[in-house]
């Protein structure tokens, strides 16, 4: 096993292995307090949300209702609420990222695909509550006129459409909500897909297309395969962007902490419950619950990296 601290090479110079030692020591620290900040936050979380715990057992998980007023919190509703949007902002993001990131590395010509990837990373760079406001003031209404009334009106009562888009029409649901997370989650994605696309040497592109392969036949069987860790990580991130946004979220969804019934009802997240009521929580109980919920994102969060590791891991293998 190597030491920190390692004999310096011969005819280094006398402050040789005083500065290596330095610089190890000062790497070392830094990792160490990363973790030890991480560790902080979990066991603050845990501790804050633990009045919540014990008061409701199982039952913070498991239970829809959220009521200030009788001192009854449960967390099923913002949980589930924040597994539907991600998991469908992703489902929404992932295939136009990957056309975009494609369309600029084997398509585009030259002098368009740098200022058109320039402006992919410049939307990757908006604030969230940008995107927020755009949805609330510009997407819902637009939505609830042109696509969530037509297909109410139209669906017929009782059937698979009428069940899985019911809903009141005024553009604030889980489905706009995961629209605008798909929005923000999408330009980060194509970006980074894109950069890993190019990573992918000419040759072997030049041989795939030497040998009769069309240009889907390229990214299906060469430039995917090279860089598919890349791209799993790339994937679980924009996943861990989408379970934690707030503030977007927060506008458009309709904070309701019930489970939702279609993909066209109101909801709320993990992250919208926190930043609607940390700053008006009435009670130790109260604030306890919200805290709580942030060590259950917490919890989710991880996982969801936790399963990255390992399907990369899988691969490398």
């Amino acid at each position: 096993m190597a030491t920190l601290a390692s004999s310096p090479p011969r005819g280094a110079p006398p402050g040789h292995a005083t500065g290596e030692l330095v610089f190890r020591y000062a790497c070392a620290g830094a990792a160490t307090l990363l973790m030890a900040a991480l560790a902080g936050v979990v066991v603050s979380l845990f501790v804050g949300g633990l009045p919540a715990f014990r008061a409701f057992g199982l039952g913070f998980l498991t239970s829809t209702t959220w009521n200030p007023v009788t001192e009854t919190y449960g967390a099923a509703g913002p949980i589930v609420g924040t597994l539907i949007t991600a998991f469908l902002s992703l489902g929404i993001a992932l295939p136009l990222a990957l056309g975009v990131s494609v369309f600029l590395v084997e398509f585009c010509p030259t002098r368009l695909s740098r200022p058109i990837a320039i402006a992919v990373e410049l939307l990757a760079g908006i604030p969230s509550i940008v995107y927020g406001m755009w949805g609330l003031f510009v997407l819902a209404p637009w939505f609830a006129a042109h696509v969530q009334l037509p297909i109410v009106m139209h669906a017929t009562p009782g059937g698979w459409v009428d069940k899985l888009f019911a809903g009141t029409p005024n553009g604030a649901n889980i489905f706009t909500a995961s629209l605008i997370l798909a929005i923000m989650i999408l330009p980060y994605m194509a970006a980074v897909f894109r950069e890993l696309f190019l990573t992918v040497p000419p040759q072997v592109r030049e041989a795939a297309y030497g040998l009769g392969c069309t240009p889907f036949e390229v990214i299906r069987a060469v430039v995917i395969p090279y860089v598919r860790r890349g791209m799993i990580g790339v994937i679980m991130l924009g996943l861990g962007r989408a379970l934690g946004e707030t503030m977007a979220v927060t506008f458009i969804i309709g904070n309701s902490h019930g489970f939702p019934h279609s993909l066209f009802d109101s909801g709320s997240t993990i992250a919208s419950t926190v930043a609607n009521e940390f700053a008006e929580a009435t009670s130790d109980l109260h604030t306890a619950a919200l805290i709580g919920l942030g060590f259950v994102l917490f919890v989710i969060t991880f996982a969801v990296l936790a399963v990255a590791r390992l399907l990369l891991r899988e691969k490398q293998a």
